[in-house]
This record gives structure tokens, sequence and C-alpha cells, in this order.
């Protein structure tokens, strides 16, 4: 549940149990969250609920609707979005981006709001191409004595029921070459693109050597004919199709990373041509999650955006999160939950992360030891829970590896107590930090004294004492 623990997220996040039809509406399910599975700890309530949002997401019945995780610091917003992407699969398109970067790019904001939208939104295309695959019998390559005239060759290829011989020219040799291809292999060349793929060895081959790798895989050889029309399942996003169209470099300009801006006109063009093929059947639209960290970031200008593009035909799902309550939005001087105006939060699925309790702690750090291979005594565990609770989770996760390395140096198996106490007196946490600022501020530059300092908290009686445990 906590987004820095580094495991990874299935369905066994969410236990599902089956809720009666009630006429002739969709049968829904009622989502039960296990306490602890694959990383994910506590939060029962927030995680039952984008359980269910998961699957009004695979149902289609959430479109238009944006969710916004609320919460305090180091309640796990960022890792139950992770776990709904992962739930609703891996061919879903997932776009990270944290709201600050809108105003560092070199482009508008709505711009940068566009193509985040449209990375978001996959388009899975089919097409068929015309394939040949068979067992590679005889490879003649002709090499001029001089070296200086072209190669050229022929490929003998054969299937169960048939045999052909291929001429070869410059092209398809160097990619025989680089595939290093034998005869007894098992081959698929792509007629469109001149694509090689090596499927294995002819398992008729197999006792041609006394000795063969473990990578070495056998396969039957091919039956019936060598040309075969085989359908072809390529998923890209619309951005990426963006960039393709708008640039003259076409594809490159994704690897050179120069998108720029680009004109609604090709895009519009673009969902033309898209809409067309999904009426023909030959693609098909992939909603995916656009996930907006520190959403209070945005200004008021780029809601107004994004309160329009909810309402567009094309839209993914938009997850937001955020640890601010009360606060102004940006480039206004009004005031309002989260930072966001109330007109867009009154569409917003809102989702509330409360604090840990002190089982899910001991079990986040727990977890957390055994990602860092870090062996820690069950009273260190004890020692570094209630330190959790009383600072903050992320300081206590700081603290597994530093404490891990002081025991390394007194030559010590596991961490123990005293190792935790050490680092704890060598780190600071935000709360004795402040405090320890106030004792001794006349020693800082630039420091401001008077009122503003006396009507604060009284002061600890020495930073000895602030820092035990």
């Amino acid at each position: 549940m906590e987004a820095p623990v580094n495991a990874s997220y299935s369905t066994k996040c969410w236990n599902p149990l089956p809720l009666p039809r009630m006429g002739s509406a969709t049968e829904l399910e009622i989502i039960n969250p296990i306490p602890s599975a694959q990383g994910m700890v506590g939060q029962a309530s927030a995680r039952r609920a984008a359980g269910l949002l998961v699957k009004l997401i695979q149902e289609g019945k959430i479109a238009g609707r944006a969710i916004l995780m609320a919460g305090a610091p180091g309640t796990g917003k960022t890792a139950i979005a992770m776990g709904m992407t992962h739930e609703l699969g891996q061919g879903v398109p997932f776009t990270m981006l944290a709201a600050s970067e809108i105003f560092s790019l070199e482009m508008s904001k709505t711009e940068a709001l566009t193509q985040a939208f449209r990375r978001s939104i996959g388009v899975r295309i089919k097409e068929e191409t015309e394939v040949i695959q068979g067992e590679v019998v005889e490879i003649q390559i002709d090499r001029s004595a001089t070296g200086t005239a072209a190669k050229s060759g022929k490929l003998t290829i054969k299937t169960t029921d048939m045999e052909t011989i291929y001429d070869l020219g410059q092209k398809m040799i160097d990619a025989l070459s680089k595939e290093k291809v034998l005869a007894g292999d098992v081959i698929n060349i792509d007629k469109a693109s001149g694509r090689i793929t090596k499927l294995g060895r002819s398992i008729t081959r197999s006792r041609d050597y006394d000795a063969t790798g473990p990578e070495v895989k056998f396969v039957q050889c091919p039956e019936g004919e060598l040309q075969t029309r085989k359908e072809v399942v390529h998923t890209v996003s619309l951005h990426e199709i963006d960039v393709i169209n708008s640039r003259t470099q076409g594809f490159l300009a994704l690897f050179a990373g120069d998108t720029g801006e680009i004109k609604p006109e090709v895009r519009e063009q673009i969902n033309t041509k898209i809409g067309e093929w999904r009426e023909e059947g030959k693609a098909e639209i992939v909603p995916g999650v656009l996930f907006i960290d520190e959403v209070h970031m945005l200004d008021i200008e780029c809601f107004s955006f994004l309160n329009r593009a909810l309402e567009d035909q094309l839209a993914p799902v938009v997850i937001m999160a955020s640890n601010r309550g009360m606060t102004r939005i940006r480039g206004t001087k009004y005031k309002s939950a989260h930072g966001i105006p109330a007109d867009f939060l009154d569409r917003l699925h809102i989702i509330s992360t409360t604090l840990y309790a002190e089982e899910d702690i001991k079990t986040i750090l727990k977890i957390r030891c055994d990602e860092e291979d870090v062996e820690m005594t069950p009273d260190a565990l004890e020692v570094l829970t209630k330190i959790g609770g009383e600072t903050s989770l992320r300081y206590a996760i700081q603290l597994i590896t530093t404490a891990s390395l002081v025991a390394k140096k007194r030559k010590a198996t596991s961490v123990d107590v005293a190792d935790i106490k050490r680092v704890y007196t060598l780190f600071l946490d935000e709360k004795r930090s402040v405090q320890y600022l106030k004792e001794y501020q006349e020693q800082y530059l630039y420091n401001e004294t008077g009122e503003t300092m006396s009507t604060e908290v009284p002061l600890a009686k020495s930073a000895s004492t602030a820092m035990e445990i």
C-alpha cells in the first residue's frame, strides 16, 4: 500500500464477492480487499472504492469522470493508482505526470495536457500480412572473387506438404546473417517488411548435435502452405500517431523527443481516420489511465481545460492525487478544497486515504525490510514501528538502510535496537528539525526574529532531550 515498497500489484489485491442480480441490471461485485497482498497493506475503504471503480472502467461506465485520491502524505495514494492500472491489464496505456511539469515544458499548458491525454489513449490496429513460414533446408550464398559485386543466393525452405526455392538479394542475405539462420531452423518471413524471425530449431534435427544449450527451442515443422495470411495487432497511442503525421522525419521524432506543438487540424484528421477504422473493424480504442500527481499545483486555466477535455469522446480515465486541505486555487485569490475549483471537484469521484494503523505500519516496514534484504530483530522492528507512528512512515522507511549499514559496521547479521537508536540520533525527522531550528535560530543567516517566533510553541529544553526516543 505504501508507494516506496517495490512490489508488484495484481488481481490478488482485490477479492471480489458476487452480488445477486437485480432485474435486468448488469451484475456488480462487492470488492473485499485482502488486508495484505502483493505489497498492498491496509486502507481497506480506499482500496474497496478503487476496486469498484476498476469494475466500472472495465464495463465502460465511467466516461467523462475523473478520480481524486485525497489524503495525508505517505498514505499510499500513488500505490492505489498504480494498483488500479495493473488491475486494468498490461495493454492499457498509463501516463504518469507531475502537475508542476506543465509549467516547465517548452509548450503551452493546454498543449502539454492534450499530449498527456492522447498518450493515455491506445489504438489497437489490426492488419493482415503475408508471411512465409517453414523449415530451412539449405542456404546458398554466391560471393564474387573480388567482393565488390552484390551478394546473391538461394534459400530452400519447406513445410510438411511442400518445398520451394527463393532467390535472395543483398537485404535478405544480411537479415539471415544477422539472425544467424542455419539449415534446420524454422523461420518466419514478413513479405511486406522483409523481417525474419527465428521461431526455433526443427525437432527432426534434434539428433544432429551431441550437445545443445538450454536456450535452444525445438519446434515442429510447419504444415500446409508456405505462404499464409496472418493477422498482426499493433498497439500505439494517439500521441504517437499525432507525432508521426505532423513531423517530416516521422517516427524518428519520437526518439529525438522533439515533438513540439501539434496543430489541431492534424488531430482532427487523425480522429476522423481512427473513427473510420473503428467502423470498418480495423482498429479498436483502448482507453488508458492518466495519473496527475500533486494536482493542486495546476492553475485555473488548466482546470478549465480539464473540465472540457473530460467531456470529449476520446478521453482517458484521469486519476489525480492531492495532499492539500483548504488552500488557494492557483491563479486566483479564492480558496477551495484540495486547491481544486468547486465545479471541477463536483465532477470527481473522491477517494479518501487515512493514516495507517500501527499494525499496518509494522507490516509495511517488514515488507520493506524483505525488499531491501535487511534482517531486523523483532524488538528493533517494534521500535521502528513506534518511530513511524510518531513521526512518519517515510521517515521510518529511510532508517532501514542506514540502520543496516550501522549493523554491518559492527559486524552484526541483523539490525538491533541500538542501531535504530543510533541512526535516529543522526538523522532528524521533520518535527525535530523544526524544533532544532527554533532553538538555534540565531546561528542561521537571514533569520527573522521577534513576534513571529514568540508566538510559536515553547522550545524544548535541549537538543539532546528532543532527540530521545
